[in-house]
């Protein structure tokens, strides 16, 4: 699972308008839209930073961890290398199937309606899915199977292509798919700015059921370059793209091609990974 509708294609070009809607977590038919090519999904997005997966583990009390919205395993695969077990809960079959040809025990559900059956564990982290989630029947799921002092991370990879990326995006898009509920639009705010409402959303949450300690807000920047073919290569996996069918994404994908060109034929992506993070309070 990944980026919200109105803004994916922020989260990998700055290409959204505005902030995501309110109700964003009700929008099932792009949540569940990312197991259309799982293999792809895997390939070809991008990781998290390892001092961010350092530091969830380091603060954790154990190394049990719950993964919401486990995917095909990325996050989950940068903590079992880290040393921990993880064990993940995921909506789309696809995705689960393909997280377990990776090891993983993966159960099949939303987060908020998952029966943990009495199991508890040292951390839970969402990794580009929590807003996806009712954030506050979320974080009282999140309270009930976190032990006392246990972790939650909730984070997020944006980045902002160059402008002339974004720009051609912004109109082949408009063009391709006029039909797409809300506008995307030439200057958006950069993605990062994007994912603090989200973040805030899940802070907000968090509050609302109490038992956890004031939550906390991380930012980790990072760089990732991109050939032509690489980001055009990742660009259907996001959620503005992954039900448009494929004689409208080609001609979004040959304009965005033609922009790389222009830069040479390859950038370099600028990436902030925001995490909202807290413990579960003892007592």
């Amino acid at each position: 699972m990944s980026t919200p509708p109105s803004s994916s294609s922020g989260a990998s070009s700055g290409s959204s308008s505005g902030p995501p809607p309110v109700e964003i977590h009700r929008e099932r038919s792009v949540a569940e839209s990312f197991g259309t090519d799982p293999m792809g999904y895997d390939r070809w997005r991008p990781r998290y930073p390892q001092p961010l997966i350092d530091r969830i583990l380091a603060t954790s009390p154990g190394r049990e961890v719950l993964d919401v919205g486990i995917g095909t395993g990325i996050v989950a695969r940068q903590l079992r290398d880290a040393g921990a077990e993880v064990v993940g809960v995921e909506p789309d079959l696809r995705m689960a199937a393909f997280a377990r040809s990776f090891g993983f025990e993966v159960e099949e559900s939303r987060i908020e309606d998952w029966d943990p059956r009495g199991r508890t564990f040292d951390a839970l982290v969402a990794g580009q899915t929590w807003h996806w989630v009712d954030p506050a029947t979320g974080a009282a799921k999140a309270r009930q199977v976190l032990r006392p002092e246990g972790r939650i991370a909730l984070f997020w990879n944006a980045g902002d292509a160059p402008a002339a990326v974004t720009a051609a995006y912004a109109d082949a898009f408009a063009k391709a798919v006029p039909d797409w509920p809300g506008q995307i639009g030439r200057t958006p705010p950069p993605a990062a700015q994007l994912y603090t409402t989200i973040a805030d959303r899940a802070a907000d949450g968090l509050r609302s059921v109490g038992g956890f300690s004031e939550p906390e807000r991380w930012q980790d920047a990072w760089q990732q370059p991109y050939t032509r073919e690489e980001y055009l290569a990742m660009l259907p996996t996001q959620g503005t793209l992954t039900r448009v069918p494929a004689e409208r994404v080609a001609p979004v994908l040959e304009a965005v091609g033609a922009a790389i060109d222009r830069l040479g034929g390859s950038f370099v992506m600028e990436y902030v990974t925001t995490t909202v993070s807290t413990t579960r309070l003892t007592g």
